[in-house]
């Protein structure tokens, strides 16, 4: 039997959703029965992520990829994921306030997460997140990470269709794409097209592609856009459909979604082997007794940490 949230996030009932992604961000066990519902109701929504330099305007270039989906009737779900405030442990919302005119339509969903320290650019909710708005009914999801760096490439394991953000103007263009966003990159964004040197960056962005695309490999497209001049998003939109083709042949979504499932699935144990440590007095207490032996260098981190693994897997 459904219990009462499950049934009002099947009813797109947005209070329900923002209730039960609080729940989950703060790891509170009263989601787990409503999360297990949930599952059967999910693989509907495409989940696009959009990464890239700090700066490239990837807020604005989202505003504007949502109003358009709009327009053809798709209800839109938006993960904007931030560095987490080192003072009040919450989003920095930053840009984000341009996105608050979306906010009212009723067919947006917008949630502002941080990252709560977390490597790779996402938050380590945001699997769950993403099967609540794909269960809710959301047609698309769009994820934001925060800015790329060779650490922060993670989008990769959530999403099925990613969007690789750049601008002119960074100097060599070539060094930031190699730091780890080629091998993720399904569809390249030049921003702010309107700056001097697009024509470059395009150019740069091509030769490597030329160089490490395979022949028998679909060719990753370059698009271009300026939000100042509304250029290039329905351009982007038609290599996002395109892309959506190239996954539906030869199981390439199955396995994208395979690789989500593993991701969350090895968060969801790593998450419960640290309460399990944390949440146990007994194992509490276990770990100042082997915090004194280490210390005493009577016994090594890695002897301790087997020790400490042993209770919990026996």
């Amino acid at each position: 039997m459904m219990t009462e949230l499950t049934t009002k996030i099947r009813q797109q009932d947005f209070r329900a959703i923002a209730r039960l992604i609080t729940q989950v961000e703060n790891q509170d066990p009263i989601a787990v029965p409503t999360m297990k519902q949930l599952h059967r109701y999910t693989g509907d929504a495409q989940v696009i992520g959009i990464t890239g330099v700090m700066g490239a305007g990837k807020s604005s270039l989202i505003y504007e990829l949502a109003y358009q989906l709009r327009q053809q009737q798709k209800t839109i779900g938006i993960i904007a994921i931030d560095p987490t405030s080192p003072f009040s442990g919450g989003a920095l919302l930053g840009d984000r306030v341009r996105m608050m005119e979306l906010s009212t339509d009723d067919g947006v969903f917008i949630r502002s997460m941080g990252t709560r320290g977390m490597q790779g650019g996402l938050t380590s909710s945001v699997y769950d997140v993403v099967e609540i708005l794909d269960a809710a009914g959301m047609d698309t999801i769009i994820i934001e990470t925060v800015g790329v760096g060779q650490d922060q490439i993670d989008i990769v394991k959530v999403a099925d269709t990613t969007i690789v953000v750049l601008v002119p103007g960074l100097g060599d263009s070539i060094q930031t794409i190699k730091a780890g966003l080629m091998e993720i990159a399904d569809i390249f964004v030049v921003n702010k097209s309107d700056r001097p040197g697009v024509e470059q960056t395009v150019a740069e962005i091509q030769s490597l592609i030329d160089l490490t695309t395979q022949t028998n490999d679909t060719q990753i497209p370059v698009v271009t856009t300026s939000i100042k001049n509304k250029e290039g998003i329905n351009q982007l939109i038609d290599s996002i459909t395109e892309h959506q083709k190239y996954l539906s042949l030869e199981n390439r979504l199955k396995q994208r979604r395979r690789k989500r499932y593993e991701a969350e699935l090895i968060e969801i144990i790593k998450s419960h082997l640290m309460n399990l440590i944390y949440d146990e007095s007994k194992l509490k207490i276990k770990i100042e007794e082997l915090l004194d032996q280490i210390y005493q260098k009577k016994l090594d981190p890695y002897s301790g940490a087997e020790q400490i693994l042993g209770k919990i897997l026996k």
